[in-house]
C-alpha cells in the first residue's frame, strides 16, 4: 500500500527526469552524495567554500519537517490576503462579469502550479535554496543575476504588503481615536501616524525573520484556519445583511453584445491573464526556498495543489461576493477590507480585525517576500550576510520604494507592476526548467554547487549561455513595458506581444537554453544515480 501511495509521485519524476533527454555521458564519483529515499545529502565538509554558509547549505533530511499540510497551510496562508480579496476588482471595473474574472484568476493559478512544482522538485531532492538552484544553469557566480531580479521584485512587494498592514493598523486605530485622521501628509505624501503605523507592522515582520524558519511555518499553520474561518464568516455576514449577494454577481460583462466593450473580450483576456500569473510568479521560482524542508515530493506535490487555485479562487469569490453586498448595505461598493471594517464601530470586533488583518498580511508577507530575498542576498556574499542580515536589507529596501506611491494606481498595480515582472521571471522560470527536467534528467552535483572546480563554474562563475537566454526571452517584451509606463512610444506589435509577457518570456528563454546547451550536452558530467526508494513514511 505505501508503495502504491508512492506512484504519482514516481511518475512525476520519471516525466521530470526523462522528457526531452538527450544521450550524452553520465560518469561521475558521487560519494559526496548520500541518497535516502527520495531525499540526497552532501557527506563532505564544504565549510572552506566561500560560495557557502549554514544558510544556504543543503537541508538534510533531519530538518524536512514540512508535509502535505504545512505545504497547503503555507498556500493558504499566503492567498488568504487583503491583494487577493482585492485582485479581482481590477478585472470587474475593466468590464468582465463576477464568474469570468474568478475564472481567470484559477486559470491563471493553474497555470502557474506547473513551473512551481516543477521547479520545487530539485529543492526538494537536494534540499538547495532557489539562488543555489540557479548555480546548476547560470553559474555559480551568475546565480547571482536572477537572484538580485527576484530579491527586488520581493522587495517591492514586501514594501507593499507592509504598507497594506500598516495602513490597517492606522484605519482602525483612526476609528478609535478620530483625531489621528486630521492629521497632515508630509513631504513622503503620508502622515506621521501612517508613517508610524507602517513602520510598527515593518518591525514585527524583522522580528519573525530573526526568529528564523520554523517560526514562520507555526505562523502559517496558525493563520491558514484562522483566515478561512473569517473569510467565511464576512460572507455569511454579507449575505445576510443584504438579503443576498447584491447586484455586482447579476451584473453582466461589458464584453457581451450590446456592451460598451462588446467583442473586445479577447483583446483584455492575454492581459488579464499573464497579470494574474505574475500574481505569484515570484514564488513559482522560488519555491525551493521552502520545498527544500519537504518531507518528501508527495508532501510539497499534493499540498500545493491542494492549497494555491482553490485558496485563490475562494477569497478572490469572498472579495466580490462581500464588495456586492455593500451595494446594499451601505450603498456604495467597497472593494478595500480594511475601509470596510472602518464601517464597524464595536470596539470588540475592531479588535478581532485589526488582530485578523496582521495576521493576515504578517504571513503572507514573511512567506512571500521575505524568505526570498534574505536568501537571495546572502548568496551575493555568502561569508558576510546571512539571512537574518539579508532580511534585513529587503526590510530597509521596502521602506525606500515608498510602497504607498506604487499602489496609488489601480491600472499601473496591475498592467505595469504585475506584468512587468512577469515578463523577467517567466524568463528564468524557462531556463531553470528546461536546464532540470530536459538538459539534466534532474540530476545535479550537489556538492559541486559549492566548489569552485565543480561542473557549474563554467566561465569564471558564468554561463554565458544562460544569460544570453535570459536577455533574448525577456527582449520582445521590453519596447512593450517601455511604452506602457509612457518612456516611449512603441508600435502595436510590441504592446500585443507585452499582453502575453510571461508565455513569451518563458518561451523564448527556455528554447534557446536548450539550443545553446544541447550541443555541449555530452560533456555535461552529472552524478549517474537510480533513486532509491525506501519503504519509509513520507
Amino acid at each position: 500500500m505505501r508503495e502504491q501511495a508512492r506512484e504519482p509521485v514516481l511518475h512525476f519524476e520519471i516525466l521530470c527526469m526523462t522528457l526531452f533527454s538527450a544521450t550524452r555521458e553520465i560518469p561521475e564519483d558521487i560519494t559526496s552524495v548520500c541518497p535516502s529515499g527520495e531525499i540526497y545529502e552532501v557527506s563532505e565538509n564544504l565549510a572552506d567554500s566561500p560560495y557557502f554558509n549554514p544558510d544556504i547549505a543543503p537541508t538534510p533530511r533531519s530538518g524536512r519537517r514540512w508535509g502535505v499540510l504545512d505545504f497547503a497551510a503555507l498556500w493558504i496562508g499566503m492567498c488568504a490576503c487583503i491583494p487577493t480579496y482585492m485582485i479581482a476588482s481590477s478585472l470587474i471595473a475593466e468590464g468582465m462579469n463576477w464568474w469570468q474574472a474568478i475564472l481567470t484568476i484559477t486559470l491563471a493559478n493553474t497555470i502557474i502550479l506547473i513551473p512551481m512544482i516543477l521547479n520545487a522538485h530539485a529543492g526538494t531532492r537536494y534540499g538547495i535554496s532557489f539562488p543555489v538552484y540557479c548555480r546548476a544553469s547560470f553559474g555559480i557566480r551568475g546565480a547571482n543575476i536572477p537572484a538580485v531580479l527576484r530579491a527586488l521584485v520581493a522587495c517591492g512587494w514586501f514594501g507593499i504588503q507592509t504598507w497594506i498592514g500598516g495602513e490597517a493598523l492606522f484605519r482602525i486605530m483612526a476609528v478609535l481615536f478620530p483625531s489621528l485622521g486630521n492629521w497632515p501628509s508630509t513631504f513622503l505624501s503620508i502622515s506621521v501616524p501612517q508613517l508610524i503605523c507602517f513602520l510598527f507592522f515593518w518591525a514585527i515582520n524583522m522580528f519573525v525573520i530573526y526568529m528564523g524558519i520554523e517560526s514562520i511555518r507555526i505562523l502559517l499553520n496558525i493563520k491558514a484556519p484562522l483566515l478561512i474561518m473569517l473569510g467565511l464568516l464576512l460572507l455569511a455576514w454579507a449575505y445576510f445583511r443584504a438579503h443576498g449577494f447584491g447586484p455586482m454577481l447579476s451584473q453582466p460583462s461589458a464584453f457581451a453584445a450590446g456592451g460598451p466593450k462588446a467583442g473586445q473580450f479577447w483583446l483584455f483576456f492575454p492581459a488579464a491573464l499573464t497579470g494574474m500569473i505574475g500574481f505569484w510568479a515570484t514564488l513559482s521560482l522560488n519555491i525551493p526556498d521552502f520545498s527544500r524542508y519537504a518531507y518528501s515530493q508527495k508532501s510539497q506535490v499534493i499540498g500545493q495543489i491542494l492549497g494555491l487555485p482553490t485558496t485563490m479562487a475562494l477569497y478572490s469569490f469572498i472579495g466580490v461576493a462581500v464588495t456586492s453586498a455593500t451595494i446594499v448595505i451601505y450603498g456604495q461598493a467597497i472593494w478595500d477590507p480594511i475601509a470596510l471594517l472602518t464601517r464597524f464601530t464595536n470596539p470588540v470586533v475592531l479588535v478581532i480585525a485589526m488582530f485578523s488583518l496582521c495576521i493576515a498580511t504578517l504571513g503572507t508577507n514573511i512567506a512571500a517576500n521575505v524568505v526570498s530575498p534574505a536568501n537571495d542576498f546572502s548568496h551575493l556574499a555568502p561569508r558576510f550576510i546571512s539571512f537574518r542580515t539579508g532580511g534585513l536589507i529587503t526590510g530597509l529596501i521596502g521602506i525606500a520604494i515608498q510602497p504607498w506611491k506604487l499602489i496609488a494606481d489601480p491600472s499601473g498595480y496591475i498592467f505595469k507592476w504585475l506584468v512587468a515582472y512577469s515578463a523577467l521571471l517567466g524568463a528564468i522560470g524557462g531556463i531553470l526548467i528546461v536546464d532540470y527536467c530536459f538538459i539534466r534528467r534532474g540530476r545535479i552535483d550537489l556538492a559541486g554547487l559549492f566548489r569552485q572546480s565543480g561542473p557549474y563554474w563554467y566561465q569564471r562563475g558564468f554561463n554565458f549561455r544562460a544569460i544570453i537566454a535570459l536577455v533574448l526571452g525577456i527582449a520582445p517584451c521590453a519596447p512593450g513595458f517601455l511604452g506602457t509606463v509612457g518612456l516611449i512610444h512603441a508600435a502595436p506589435i510590441f504592446m500585443e506581444l507585452y499582453n502575453y509577457a510571461w508565455f513569451i518570456s518563458l518561451g523564448i528563454s527556455g528554447g534557446v537554453y536548450a539550443l545553446l546547451m544541447l550541443p555541449g550536452s555530452k560533456q555535461i558530467r552529472e552524478p549517474d544515480f537510480s533513486p532509491q526508494r525506501h519503504n519509509d513514511t513520507t
